[in-house]
This record gives C-alpha cells, structure tokens and sequence, in this order.
C-alpha cells in the first residue's frame, strides 16, 4: 500500500487530486484514476485556488509547483530554497501562498514572482502550522517554541496577540464566522472574536474538546456549524455554534445545485478563469493606473519617432473658392488664429495671477470665539 499524504478537492466534487508517496494523481468521485501527474513528485502539501484553476503543490525537494488544471500544463516551479516544505496554506482573499519553513519564517508566495513577496519572522523554532481566515486579514501560526501567534496581513505583518500552549499545536484552521481551531495532541481548543472581520481572542478559549487519540488534522465544514477532527482512533465530527456562514449565494457556492448546474457553472468559471500573473499581495492594485510608467512610455514613444505625436499641430487654413485663398488672406487668417491664443494664454495667466493674489492679501483669520455659533 502507498501512503497518501494529502487530498485536495479541485474546481467541483466530482474531482479531487491525491499526493501520493511518489506522484501526484487525479481521481474521480467513484475512485477511477484519471491523470498520473509525474511532474509533481514527493509532493506533500495540496492547496487549490478556485477562481485561477491553478493546483499548488509543495514537495520534499523544496518546490513549490502551480498546475493549471484546465488546460494540464505546469504553470511555473518555484525554489523555495528552504529545504522540505510541508507546511503551506492559501490566501482566499488575494490567492497568495503562505509557507511554513523551519526556521521559523512563513514567506509568501506569487506564480509570477521567482522571489517571495514577504517574509515573516513568526516564531524562535520550526512552523508546525499556518492558517488564513476567509476574508484574508489575519494569519495564524504555531512552531516548536508553544507559540499560537496571529499576524496582520493587511501590510504591517505585525503580531496582533500571541499564546503559549501547553504543547505546540500541530494543526490550526480558521471558519468562515473567524473562529480558530488549534489541534494539540489529544486536545482541540476553539478560540472565537467579537465578529467575522475581528481576530480571535486568545484569552479564554471558546471551546475545548479532548479527543481518543492524537489529532491528525482537523477542518470546519462550509456553511454547517461542524468542525471534522482526524484523529488516531478514527473521525469526530464537533458541533461549533455560530462557526459557519448562515446565508450563502447561491450563484457562487451553491450546495443544493444539480448535475446540470454545476456544469453551467463549470462553464462559467472557466470564461471568467483570472490569470495567474495577476496574483499580487493587493489586488485593489490592479484598478491603479501607473502614471509613472504612462511617462516613460511617452518619453520613449517621442525619442523614438523624433516627434511628440500628441502634440497640437500648428494651424493650417483650407483652401477657399477661388478668388478667396490669395496669400494675403491666408497669412491674415494665421495672424487671427495666433493672436486668439495668444489672447487666451494671457487672460488665463492674468487669472492666475489674480488668484493668487486674493490669496496672499486675505486677511488674517481672527481668534475663534464661542459666540461665532451665533454669526450668520
């Protein structure tokens, strides 16, 4: 028997990949073996970004690997440089990979980078552990040093509180309502915030449970207040309270949706697929125009033709019927049009003037008083 060390649904249910001891391979829902993709070898870690179709993979060999799964091509493969890679989890909110390494840095990760976007010193031993909460803003993290530690995502990257467990845990997953699940040994404490955009509070625990054996994993269940433990002696599954989201859309994850349905939207997903080099750390980023480069590309476009394209061309009078286009004339109708600009250059240059003036001859601003309610 191979040993399987992760599985991953992919774009539907009826898909799922599996890493294997050796390789990576694609199966249906009733089990068939679709692809052996051989390419991906000694993979450890298996996370899938729905709205770019891509599977990322991280191996023993230190790679961190985007296969596009619409079209079956490796996208790129990245050298994390930081040896066996076995911790790893996704950002939803801008599609960035989080990586866990042994020197207690969690870096950050785009398909169209070969470097990391960001690199976070989050604990004194190895990282056990990463999580990202569904709307992207907080990160939490565990490592050999007992430390349950949870960052800003939005820019700073600064510890927002920190906990000391009585062993480090192993496992850690965010629910859709914010809530924090931590696995340690036999043990599963629930931490909960004031709400869906605040962090959880690491105070007093929301819930505790100890298990039969020791926690292998652990994930909350979509839109059901469940959360599924692997353990030694086998699954639990854990009612939380106010752990999921009550109201879903039906038009982006519908879970009542038929065949028929799910290939439609199938469809539509892949029209609308975004292209992995638009993943970024801020994808608001994307709406900005680039003002700097507009200009250097004007610049660029002027040395080499020569010429300023866009430039306002000078006045060129029509030839009129014949007896009305003498030189005379068009000489007459050039000195008409040159004196209106120069007459609009000068009144707007005497406005300016006038302008600024009115500005410097204001009179001083006199002490506020409290009867100034009363002036109208």
């Amino acid at each position: 028997m191979e040993a399987v060390q992760d599985i991953h649904f992919l774009h539907s249910e009826a898909l799922l990949a599996v890493a294997q001891n050796r390789w990576l391979y694609i199966y249906d829902n009733q089990g068939i073996e679709l692809h052996c993709i051989r390419r991906c070898d000694r993979v450890t870690r298996l996370e899938f970004l729905p709205f770019h179709f891509l599977l990322a993979t991280c191996s023993e060999t230190g790679f961190l690997t985007y296969l596009d799964v619409s079209v079956g091509k490796i996208v790129t493969a990245l050298n994390a440089r930081a040896g066996r890679l076995s911790v790893m989890a996704q950002n939803p909110y801008n599609a960035v990979i989080h990586l866990g390494h042994s020197n207690g840095t969690v870096s950050l990760w785009s398909p169209a980078v070969k470097e990391p976007l960001a690199k976070i010193l989050c604990h004194r031993g190895a990282v056990r552990a990463v999580a990202v909460d569904s709307t992207g803003t907080y990160m939490a993290t565990s490592g050999l040093d007992h430390q349950l530690k949870i960052f800003d995502l939005r820019g700073t990257f600064q510890p927002l509180s920190a906990r000391t467990l009585p062993q480090g845990a192993g496992h850690v997953a965010f629910s859709q309502r914010g809530l924090l699940a931590a696995g340690m040994g036999d043990v599963v404490n629930i931490w909960a915030g004031q709400g869906k955009a605040s962090s959880p509070s690491l105070e007093q625990p929301y819930l505790t449970h100890r298990l039969s054996g020791r926690v292998h994993g652990l994930q909350f269940c979509p839109f059901e207040d469940v959360l599924g433990v692997g353990h030694s002696g086998g699954i639990t599954s854990m009612l939380v309270p106010g752990s999921a989201e009550p109201n879903f859309d039906g038009l982006e994850n519908n879970p009542y949706r038929s065949r028929k349905q799910r290939q439609e939207w199938e469809v539509k997903a892949l029209l609308e697929k975004v292209p992995a080099e638009l993943i970024c750390l801020d994808p608001r980023a994307l709406a900005e125009v680039d003002v700097v480069s507009l200009e250097q590309q004007k610049k660029e476009r002027i040395e080499r033709l020569g010429y300023d394209p866009d430039a306002k061309a000078p006045f060129q009078p029509k030839a009129k019927q014949k007896g009305r286009s003498s030189t005379a004339s068009l000489v007459k109708r050039k000195k008409k049009v040159m004196d209106q600009e120069h007459r609009d250059k000068v009144r707007q240059s005497l406005e300016q003037q006038q302008q600024q003036k009115q500005e410097t001859t204001k009179p001083p601003r006199a002490r506020p008083s409290a009867l100034d309610r009363f002036v109208r």
